[in-house]
């Protein structure tokens, strides 16, 4: 029998939790070993062998390890294509891709921002009025954008819930924990969107532990 998946990150992790409903999705079983951000393990020497950058997760998976949550997605929906996660149609794949990458390179940030002034501020490196405006100013002009990819489909990039959910599902999910959840999320049809969302199975199955 082949060893089951070992994954490293704790579950309070967004990109940790964007893996997690990923195999939650295809109904993959993994082992976890955490590895809590927010107490700085991913600095501990054993971490750093697995990820020289300090990143979770880090997934050991078929006798290899694969590092980046991108790498391993599309591992993933390719080595175990059902149930997909990923678009059928060119299209609607370019819309996926362009929702991650703007979730990466702006939306991530600018969510964190929001959420740690709230949360947990010392992580963001204390609370700062200016710098939450800022954060909420960017957040505004990405949610947008992604509203804008999403347009009158009921999910991101076509008719199923897929990556571009599980990228942004997560950090988002913090935000709403906040006053600042209703300014972020004031577009009608991204607040549908989100409760859409939040009863998806994979996604709600895999919300962190706030106790």
């Amino acid at each position: 029998m082949a060893e089951r998946p070992v994954l490293y990150g704790f579950n309070g992790s967004t990109y940790v939790r964007t893996l997690r409903c990923v195999m939650n999705a295809k109904g993959i079983a993994y082992d976890q070993v955490p590895v809590n951000v927010l107490a700085g393990e991913p600095r501990s020497p054993e971490h750093l062998a697995r990820h020289p950058f300090g990143k979770v997760p880090v997934l050991d998976i078929d006798g290899r390890r694969i590092r980046e949550t991108s790498a391993i997605c599309r591992y993933l929906e390719e080595t175990r294509p059902e149930p997909p996660v990923m678009p059928d149609m060119p299209g609607d794949r370019a819309r996926m891709n362009e929702a991650i990458s703007l979730t990466d390179s702006y939306g991530y940030g600018a969510l964190v921002g929001v959420a740690g002034y709230h949360l947990f501020p010392d992580f963001i490196g204390g609370k700062d009025e200016l710098a939450r405006e800022r954060a909420l100013g960017i957040a505004g002009v990405y949610m947008r954008t992604i509203a804008e990819l999403k347009g009158a489909d009921d999910w991101i990039a076509g008719d199923r819930p897929g990556l571009a959910e599980y990228f942004l599902g997560p950090i988002l999910f913090y935000v709403m924990l906040t006053e600042d959840g209703g300014r972020v999320l004031s577009d009608p049809g991204m607040r549908d969107w989100w409760d859409r969302l939040s009863a998806h199975e994979p996604f709600s199955a895999t919300a962190p532990d706030l106790g």
